[in-house]
């Protein structure tokens, strides 16, 4: 993969974005024989309750909003294609100048509940998304920083010059925050949007059946209906019921395979398995918004008594080494020369000079993870809590299942719960500030929550970057070097994406974030 010459389509003002490297058609594939029921489809992952779409960071939630709702572009993020866009409910998209974006819309679009798709759909949309009141805001600033115009009812322009950053970043998030009906926005957070979701995807949301989310196929998809009468997608705690599911016949898709479920499960010929490299690292945050780990140097010496190594060999095919807070298939990726490694001595340098000399004094550490959902967190929590007591932290595990660790997960005042949590972080579009910005500026701090003015002024300088080349210069020789500087958290690698499934399911594109376009699939 050429990660240096990365999304060029985005680097030139005034013209269309590589046409080249758009295809309209890339994810349907011919017609299979099928079975005329669902898809099924299960989860390692609860929902929350709230469908409103930039309410929550939930990825069961996002996978379900895959299916029904419709975005600007999609991007298949494959290593070998990592620039490949797709262009969904736009047609085009432009950049008139360092501040301006237009963006054509695809016309006879109409939302599940009949309103037609059209120009105020997207700026509702950008708007409401970009709050800063919002779990998932997602843009590089309040839409204070930006005005959305429209022209027609199927054109919008996006002017960053409020914001002083370049127009170019809503082209990476434009694959990102699905389509709100701005009817559904008019009427705020607690209505319809947290009731349901409306969308214009190939698939209507119908009901929620305890841990089953019901979809079925929506006739008025503009690029013709499903060839499944739905998807339902249900969430399964646990890993091997998951695959005993899978086995005798109940479950069509299951997520989240162990690396031995893997072997267990290519013996079959009725199964097969789905490997991606995703877009998604997984990570150790540290608690920086309460001591010890409000200081760099504990955070820092805990990177170095962390072997790495160690837990590439537990993850197996589950995951890859990386040397960045982001993952390879993200805008901007380089290995950082100066990223924490395994280092006893400079762990010891560090907590003496911090106060802690082997560690005494430091105070009773809770490092939280969870079970059933990502593979191999209790093995890998277990090495970790283990290398950490070597070097003095005096560091107690607690496993948890994973809604109870789901409610602990993120930032709050006087600190999170714990002092260190494992989580990743999956997004599904290659622009890095979904990672960076919504975990490091102080305006997010998600789960770490560090406020550290010059760790902000980095982020800053890199959104504010004039073109795609100057902001991946900022990137890799400024912020990311400081990152692992400050070590508000440590990647501890990038995770591969592992899907079980019935040879007989034909057609099913998987993103490196998890979500799936069932929109050709066959269940032959």
């Amino acid at each position: 993969m050429d990660r240096r010459s990365f999304l060029r389509y985005g680097a030139l003002a005034g013209t269309a974005l590589g046409a080249a490297r758009i295809n309209p058609d890339f994810f349907f594939s011919s017609a299979f024989a099928q079975e005329s029921r669902p898809l099924v489809f299960l989860s390692a992952e609860n929902i929350t309750g709230n469908w409103d779409p930039t309410a929550h960071t939930t990825l069961s939630q996002t996978n379900i909003e895959g299916f029904v709702m419709g975005y600007l572009t999609r991007a298949p993020m494959r290593p070998e294609e990592p620039d490949k866009v797709v262009y969904e409910l736009a047609t085009e998209i432009t950049e008139l100048d360092a501040h301006r974006l237009q963006i054509k819309l695809r016309e006879g679009v109409t939302f599940h509940d009949g309103k037609p798709f059209t120009a105020e759909d997207v700026k509702a949309t950008f708007e409401y998304g970009a709050k800063l009141d919002r779990p998932k805001q997602v843009y590089p600033g309040g839409p204070e920083t930006f005005s959305v115009e429209t022209p027609d009812d199927h054109t919008v322009i996006v002017d960053t010059s409020k914001g002083g950053y370049g127009a170019s970043l809503f082209i990476f998030l434009a694959s990102y925050l699905p389509i709100l009906s701005a009817k559904d926005v008019a009427e705020g957070p607690k209505g319809p949007l947290s009731q349901r979701l409306n969308g214009t995807g190939p698939f209507r949301f119908v009901e929620q059946r305890g841990n089953d989310t019901v979809m079925e196929a929506y006739d008025g998809y503009f690029r013709g209906a499903p060839k499944v009468t739905g998807v339902t997608f249900s969430f399964v705690g646990d890993a091997t019921t998951r695959m005993l599911s899978l086995m005798n016949g109940q479950a069509d898709v299951i997520e989240r395979l162990e690396p031995e479920q893997v072997e267990t499960l290519e013996a079959r010929d009725d199964i097969k398995i789905s490997r991606l490299v995703s877009v998604e690292n997984k990570y150790l945050w540290f608690r920086c918004s309460k001591p010890p780990f409000d200081d760099w140097r504990v955070r820092k010496a805990a990177c170095h008594a962390i072997d790495r190594s160690m837990i590439m060999e537990i993850m197996g095919s589950a995951g890859e080494a990386s040397s960045n807070f982001v993952s390879p298939i993200k805008f901007g990726y380089i290995d950082l020369e100066n990223y924490p490694e395994y280092n006893p001595e400079e762990c010891q340098r560090l907590l003496a000079e911090a106060g802690y000399p082997n560690g005494e004094g430091l105070p009773e550490l809770e490092y939280i993870t969870s079970t059933g959902f990502y593979p191999k967190t209790k093995e890998y929590g277990e090495l970790i809590a283990a290398l950490l007591q070597e070097q003095g932290f005096p560091v107690t595990l607690n496993v948890m299942e994973v809604a109870a660790w789901n409610e602990r997960l993120y930032d709050r005042p006087g600190g999170g719960p714990g002092h260190m949590v494992d989580c990743g972080w999956s997004t599904g579009s290659p622009e890095p500030d979904l990672v960076l910005r919504t975990h490091f500026h102080s305006t997010a701090k998600r789960i770490c929550g560090i406020v550290d003015p010059e760790i902000d002024a980095a982020l800053d300088a890199e959104r504010d970057a004039p073109s795609l080349e100057a902001r991946k210069e900022s990137l890799q020789t400024n912020l990311m070097p400081m990152l692992a500087d400050k070590a508000p958290a440590l990647s501890l690698f990038t995770s591969v994406l592992i899907h079980g499934m019935r040879t007989n399911v034909e057609g099913l594109f998987i993103y490196p974030d998890g979500q799936s376009d069932a929109s050709q699939t066959t269940l032959g």
